[in-house]
């Protein structure tokens, strides 16, 4: 009850970014006030009748429990590279010269879909205006990105842009921006070992800028704000001092921000284009030539029979996000084209053959090449593949393309230690097999250039595990269980060969 709605939101987002299905809280009064603030006081009306379906069930029991102390929190920042390295704000600039990271901090960027409320706004301003009152401005180029159409117009209308604004920082449009790699940053060249402080909610190698040299650190949108001001991870706004234009240090004060504006939500420009009524007459034309749209086409049924010594295309090693499976960023131009936004597949995952990404030994030729390009020599061979990957295979955003492109390319089966469950079922969706080592250590004994047999498909059923053989280069094999979590409606969609031809055979 002591959080907001927007904030508890941002927790529940950031879940997902280390593995979690979903994060909930139980409904409470500042559900219902914001409900009612964004014009939906139907539905908190509606919650209220059923408060006690929405919160625990009495004496209920929980695997694991852990408290945390809002009282005691101090402010952290994590980073770089993966959103689950956390560090104190305190601790932060020492740790950043004990590892070799760029302490200057090149670009401050808050907002996305995270963390971009009217109150994470309000508390930036509010640093904001105190660095104005001192005559003090961002050291580093600093960006300001509205989550919704709705939050930039109502900060517009209310000046919470202005101080901003007034002290270097730059408003960018409403949309996915640097967050998902969409920023043409001019300010390093690529490849450039810098630092940047995002309040976004993932900060994977190169997902902001495409540059594998980014250093990308997350924190609150007021940290950001503040660490900006400083120009340096050597800050903490909590015991150190700023100069102002006259050379005299001064603090900050706690950032404050409205948890709500007190004249409601302007919700701007109304862009929506609605639909025909009758769209029985309306043909989609795509032009074939097209390199930025293609018409999808159904993927092929599950021939009935196991799977017989699929080739092993590479075995990843250790952190394998769904940006490493499909980076974003440029590629997001060939979203509508499937086969185009294919060549980003795992090209930035580590290969534990060689320790190198994007590096593959192909089993025709031999040769080492490009995951992609090797994938689809497979394909064209008619040899179907499997992927092998560690522990939270898939973690971060729930990008389709992910479990697409590996459909795409040929791919059978994608085996791991473990999986993030949203990707997990993503993949499922597509017919792909998602299976999980029944003893972890299994992992080892895959080795490269391994034949991969999966068999007990034809009898296919919920909770029963698979079997796997794997064939060595040296003639041995070794043969182990495999584990799934498909349930009677998911095996209806590997056999239809995805979800969507299950649906079509419906009709």
């Amino acid at each position: 009850n002591s959080m907001s709605c927007t904030g508890m939101a941002t927790i529940c987002n950031m879940g997902a970014e280390i593995g979690a299905t979903t994060s909930i809280f139980p409904y409470n009064e500042r559900m219902k006030n914001y409900l009612e603030a964004t014009d939906r006081a139907g539905i908190a009306k509606v919650a209220g009748g059923y408060h006690s379906l929405l919160n625990s069930d009495q004496g209920c029991e929980y695997d694991e429990v852990i408290e945390i102390n809002l009282s005691e929190l101090k402010p952290l920042i994590n980073g770089p590279f993966t959103p689950d390295l956390c560090t104190p704000i305190s601790e932060v600039g020492a740790r950043a010269e004990k590892e070799g990271w760029p302490t200057e901090i090149k670009v401050g960027l808050i907002g996305s879909c995270t963390n971009s409320s009217y109150e994470d706004m309000t508390r930036s301003a509010s640093i904001a205006r105190q660095a104005q009152s001192k005559g003090v401005e961002f050291k580093s180029l600093f960006t300001i990105t509205p989550g919704s159409e709705q939050i930039r117009a109502t900060i517009e209308r209310d000046g919470i842009d202005k101080p901003l604004r007034d002290i270097g920082g730059m408003v960018l449009a409403n949309a996915c921006g640097p967050c998902i790699g969409q920023w043409d940053r001019q300010d390093v060249p690529k490849g450039e070992k810098n630092t940047i402080v995002t309040s976004y909610n993932r900060n994977f190698t190169g997902r902001n800028d495409a540059n594998p040299n980014t250093h990308g650190f997350v924190a609150s949108p007021e940290i950001v704000t503040a660490l900006s001001l400083a120009g340096t991870l050597n800050f903490n706004p909590e015991t150190d001092s700023l100069l102002d234009k006259d050379g005299n240090p001064f603090m900050l004060d706690t950032p404050y921000g409205d948890e709500l504006p007190s004249n409601g939500f302007d919700p701007g420009e109304d862009t929506y284009q609605p639909p025909p009524a009758d769209s029985s007459a309306v043909t989609v034309d795509v032009d074939p030539e097209s390199n930025r749209l293609e018409l999808l086409t159904p993927f092929a049924k599950w021939d009935g029979q196991d799977y017989n010594e699929l080739q092993l295309l590479i075995k990843v090693k250790g952190k394998c996000t769904t940006d490493h499976i499909s980076a974003a960023g440029p590629w997001l131009k060939f979203r509508g084209h499937l086969n185009n936004i294919s060549n980003n597949f795992l090209i930035t995952a580590t290969n534990a053959e060689n320790g190198e990404m994007n590096s593959i030994k192909s089993a025709i030729t031999g040769d080492f090449g490009a995951v992609p390009a090797t994938a689809r020599e497979y394909k064209a061979a008619g040899i179907g593949w499997v992927v092998v990957g560690d522990e939270n295979y898939g973690e971060g955003s729930s990008r389709e393309h992910a479990a697409l492109e590996p459909r795409h390319l040929g791919g059978k089966a994608i085996i791991v230690r473990s999986f993030a469950r949203i990707h997990e079922t993503n993949l499922k969706k597509q017919g792909m097999l998602p299976l999980t080592f029944a003893d972890p250590a299994d992992y080892n004994k895959v080795q490269p250039g391994d034949k991969i047999s999966i068999n007990g498909l034809t009898s296919f059923a919920p909770g029963v595990p698979l079997s796997c053989t794997l064939k060595h280069g040296d003639g041995t094999t070794d043969t182990f269980a495999l584990n799934h979590t498909f349930n009677e409606n998911q095996i209806g969609w590997f056999k239809a060969g995805s979800a969507l031809n299950k649906m079509a055979e419906g009709k």
